[in-house]
């Protein structure tokens, strides 16, 4: 009841969450001073590290050029195809997506390029609306996702298996806009660009490279055996940084510490909500209710496809009212040592989960993409919300398949890593 009404009382999350562990704490006959204690003990994580950095590495591509040079790169090859800005905004967020590992900042980088230029083509602005809040969520699961690296930490999961896993759901959710796409533009007769000549659009991919730097250098490190994932995040951020000064130069030099100080005004507040949630779950955990949910589920005698629909349900109603990293602290800490017992594969409810948010980053009344498209759109919510319909069904047909069809979630690791 505490936790609810603090909530509902428009405290931030982090204090919320750090409320309720010192209550339970002093509750449970515990000295305060432990909560501070747990809390460092609990950040003490070199994984964990990672995320300042991947933070870090999304801000510089955010201001540094890359994402018009992802634009200009999927329009030379979609360029002669009805509804060609659709594609194009698909492609480029499912590109972006995958360098920045952030929703917000896809939606944020590819609204403010792509918006003004489909609304001049004559394309409505709701499904111009509709089609970059939408695709911006594929950052949620493509890697390097910061909600799978969270998952990881707090789960103690693999994160390269996580990416991995989050490859082939993150291509199915593209494949599935890209095709909407390109229907509704039949139907309702979109405009189409004129093609480039093939010199031009080897041109044009040839300056895009060095964007695709950031998830090649992640992808290969991390794999090829040659870094951790705090390393491959750490050799990411540098990566960035010089691809947006010296190769785009979408900022001065001497921005350089000012980008880097709003990447960590972002990065602190999430480890703050980390912090607490972390201290929070360590008391959830030690007071045994994850085993009382064991033994209850158990009772109720939920076969597994049961189980994984109630938690879809669940996840999609709180995932209304609180964002990504909130959700996943709240939740996980109480959900991670049910799955096993229940027979569910942790790096597949893993994929599920950030499915889930990425719905929830669309879904009305606290979508975070639908707020940030309204913003730099000016256009009223409920417009917001009406291009986004169609995506969301798209979406929960999508989040259908990968929860009970594990094999494309898991064939990938499995392939890499083994069972």
């Amino acid at each position: 009841m505490l936790f609810f009404g603090l909530l509902a009382a428009g405290m931030p999350i982090f204090l919320v969450l750090g409320a309720c562990a010192a209550v339970l704490y002093f509750v449970s006959g515990q000295p305060i001073i432990g909560l501070a204690q747990n809390m460092i003990d609990q950040l003490n994580s070199t994984t964990l590290m990672s995320l300042p950095l991947f933070v870090m590495a999304a801000a510089f591509m955010r201001r540094g050029g890359v994402a018009q040079a992802l634009v200009d790169l999927a329009a030379a090859w979609l360029g002669g195809v009805k509804g060609s800005l659709g594609l194009v905004a698909v492609v480029s967020c499912a590109l972006f997506a995958a360098i920045s590992g952030s929703s917000v900042a896809t939606a944020l980088a590819m609204g403010t390029i792509l918006l003004p230029a489909m609304i001049e083509r004559g394309y409505p602005r709701s499904f111009a609306l509709g089609v970059l809040g939408a695709s911006g969520t594929i950052g949620v699961v493509i890697p390097p996702s910061l909600a799978l690296i969270l998952y990881g930490i707090v789960t103690e999961q693999s994160v390269p298996r996580l990416f991995l896993a989050g490859i082939l759901p993150g291509l199915l959710q593209a494949a599935a806009f890209f095709l909407w796409v390109l229907y509704y533009a039949r139907i309702k007769d979109f405009p189409i660009e004129p093609a480039m000549p093939f010199g031009q659009r080897i041109r044009v991919s040839l300056r895009a490279l060095p964007a695709m730097a950031v998830p090649f250098v992640v992808l290969v490190g991390i794999y090829g055996g040659f870094m951790t994932v705090t390393e491959s995040a750490a050799l990411a951020a540098v990566t960035a940084l010089l691809v947006s000064l010296i190769v785009y130069r979408g900022f001065p030099w001497t921005q350089t510490l000012e980008v880097i100080a709003e990447a960590l005004s972002s990065a602190g507040v999430i480890m703050l909500i980390i912090a607490t949630a972390l201290v929070f779950g360590h008391w959830m955990t030690g007071s045994g209710l994850p085993a009382k949910l064991v033994q209850f589920t158990a009772k109720q005698g939920l076969s597994t496809w049961e189980f994984l629909l109630a938690m879809n349900i669940l996840l999609l109603i709180i995932g209304c009212f609180l964002e990504v990293v909130s959700t996943l602290l709240l939740v996980m800490p109480i959900l991670a040592p049910v799955l096993m017992p229940l027979g569910v594969d942790p790096v597949h409810f893993g994929i599920i989960f950030t499915h889930n948010m990425e719905v929830g980053l669309v879904h009305p009344p606290v979508g975070l993409n639908l707020f940030v498209l309204s913003t730099i759109s000016d256009a009223p919510i409920g417009e917001v919300i009406r291009g986004i319909l169609p995506f969301l069904i798209l979406l929960l047909l999508v989040l259908g398949l990968i929860t009970y069809w594990p094999a494309m979630t898991l064939w990938l690791p499995d392939l890499v890593f083994g069972k």
